[in-house]
């Protein structure tokens, strides 16, 4: 008995080291699946690319983000109250209300009225099922399916944001097309969170689904470790395309585009 259990630290040690192995080989295994413009951080080429890419003059505070959100046209009452949720959650934001204007009028009004991003929530059956997201005045525009939504009212225990600038994460844009959609995201907030209102908007990816999430940190008890509490709303994001340009249904030059085949040929495989 001695003998054996004299043993158990041992085995301990070759079951650690064995799921190490492990572990590496998945996240070996999912860099391989992963796009091939995976990129490191600090990559010097794609750096060089973001001085001069069409969302460089948010990076180098040239504009101030100033949002219009509208709708498809005749929205029903869930996708206007998803608007205001955004708004609650975006400073310097309008909503319009669009009636039947052309998404190509909408844009150039918004050009000529000094917005530096359009957001259009779609809807299918009364609700909203995607976002459109345009930098203006010269793009990208990304489409996102929207697969869950809860509103702030449906989250247990919310608290109620301020109007204080909040920070802003992305985590896990690791390719090269996942870095364009992180840059595009953060072109909607304010340059400069206000740390005091302790606000924070995060965007996660995970298997190319993008998890929205608001929060407010909190102390209980000085010294004590912050915890977060969420204000909503909370959805979750899927990129279907990426278009140069501001949107052009018939004639945009995609970047890329979701395709149903590249879906089903491998679960592994990860654009963002």
């Amino acid at each position: 008995m001695a003998g054996k259990k004299r043993q158990l630290p041992r085995n301990k040690e070759i079951k650690k080291q064995k799921d190490s192995e492990k572990r590496l080989r998945r996240e070996e295994r999912e860099k391989e699946q992963a796009d091939d413009t995976y990129i490191e951080e600090g990559d010097k080429e794609v750096l060089q690319d973001d001085t001069t890419d069409a969302m460089a003059n948010y990076f180098s505070r040239d504009i101030t983000p100033k949002i219009l959100i509208t709708t498809s046209p005749n929205a029903k009452l869930k996708t206007w109250k998803f608007c205001f949720e955004l708004r609650k959650c975006i400073p310097n934001t309008e909503i319009f209300t669009r009636k039947n204007v052309a998404i190509k009028r909408i844009v150039k009004q918004a050009i000529e009225k000094q917005f530096t991003d359009l957001v259009i929530v779609h809807e299918d059956n009364k609700r909203p099922n995607g976002i459109i997201i345009s930098h203006l005045p010269e793009g990208p525009t990304a489409y996102f399916k929207i697969n869950t939504l809860e509103y702030t009212k449906q989250i247990k225990g919310h608290g109620e944001s301020t109007s204080h600038f909040p920070e802003v994460v992305l985590n896990n844009f690791k390719t090269r097309l996942g870095h364009s959609v992180g840059r595009l995201l953060s072109c909607l907030f304010p340059h400069d969170p206000q740390y005091t209102g302790r606000r924070v908007v995060t965007f996660h990816n995970q298997r190319d689904y993008i998890f929205f999430r608001h929060h407010r940190y909190e102390f209980k008890k000085e010294g004590e470790k912050a915890a977060l509490h969420e204000l909503g709303p909370r959805f979750t994001l899927r990129l279907k395309w990426l278009q140069k340009g501001t949107y052009d249904s018939r004639e945009g030059e995609y970047e890329w585009c979701l395709k149903r085949h590249e879906m089903e040929t491998s679960r592994r495989k990860f654009f963002l």
